[in-house]
């Protein structure tokens, strides 16, 4: 926190000398779970003095998503190196083995020691904090109840659970946001905008594409934390008006007709899945939802009922200081 005074507070300087909007991410950790709440003082201040910045905030936990399709925290572990370069069906093969297998759950188990991990990479697992997946709204167990309710270690119950599920099984390490309650008051400070991205990065390590499906999902249905108005002004005049972009974001004439129809009562993420349409074949993960019926851009109907009509309506949008 000391280190990052003197960033934000230069942040807050920059904004009021220049007069422009600056924005940035923001996070709880279990670590130190009331962190961010200085930070958001210093924005706070920020607009006293007359600047202006905005923080983005998550609406849920982030995850890294592990998945044996993908990664797995022990795949530059001896024996595991080298049985993760094999093609997914030798994979299979190789830890239905009982003898490979007893080797690499001997391996997962002995203390790493290469680099830190960082960002959205896998981490060394915490059991008590690795969870499967079963379900994308949760609760999901703990690997660490999963292995003593099987009588096995974890890790042993981690393979198992992907040999059970022809290696779909997702399972989910939260490195941020972990306590609802701190993310909840983010979201409903005066200066959060509720979305967040790093424009494509880690696609086959997080998925947040559904992070204004859980919205609606988790905190307007299920914890009436929003409004379903408050969360519609979330993710569309909020989130178009903080970029600057005012002619989209309401159902008005003269506004861009970009509409999303979707069902409050069903809205909802689906499971992730891994599918490899990059290039050389390579890896993302994707989510779709339910409940979402069509997504207008431009007057025209881009996706309905997930699937893509083929029309192709969009262009780059540019903020009004655009170079022309």
């Amino acid at each position: 926190a000391e280190t990052a005074e003197p960033y934000f507070n230069s942040l807050k300087d920059l904004s009021v000398e220049t007069g422009r909007p600056i924005t940035f991410g923001m996070f709880s950790t279990r670590m130190k779970p009331q962190a961010w709440r200085p930070w958001f003082d210093v924005i706070d201040q920020a607009a006293i003095e007359g600047g202006r910045l905005f923080v983005q905030v998550h609406s849920r936990a982030l995850s890294v998503l592990l998945s044996f399709e993908t990664t797995t925290p022990f795949d530059k572990f001896p024996v595991w190196q080298d049985i993760r370069a094999l093609p997914l069906d030798e994979q299979k093969a190789a830890f239905r083995n009982s003898e490979t297998k007893a080797k690499l759950v001997a391996a997962a188990n002995t203390p790493p020691n290469g680099p830190k991990a960082i960002g959205t990479e896998a981490r060394p697992p915490e059991w008590d904090w690795l969870f499967y997946m079963d379900s994308v709204e949760g609760p999901n167990q703990s690997m660490a109840e999963i292995a003593q309710q099987r009588g096995v270690s974890p890790v042993e119950a981690m393979i198992d659970i992907a040999l059970e599920t022809d290696f779909k099984a997702f399972f989910r390490q939260p490195i941020a946001n972990e306590d609802q309650d701190q993310a909840l008051d983010m979201m409903k400070h005066p200066r959060s905008v509720v979305t967040f991205s790093d424009s494509g990065a880690h696609v086959s390590q997080i998925m947040d594409s559904s992070l204004q499906t859980h919205i609606f999902s988790h905190w307007v249905r299920e914890k009436q934390a929003f409004t379903l108005e408050e969360a519609v002004r979330l993710v569309t005049y909020d989130t178009a008006t903080h970029w600057g972009f005012h002619d989209r974001g309401l159902v008005r004439e003269g506004m861009a007709a970009d509409l999303v129809v979707f069902d409050p009562e069903t809205i909802g993420a689906r499971m992730p899945e891994v599918v490899t349409d990059l290039p050389a074949s390579a890896r993302r993960l994707k989510q779709t939802a339910n409940g979402i019926h069509a997504t207008v851009v431009n007057g025209e109907v881009l996706l309905r009922d997930n699937e893509p009509t083929g029309a192709t309506p969009g262009q780059l949008i540019r903020g009004p200081l655009a170079r022309q």
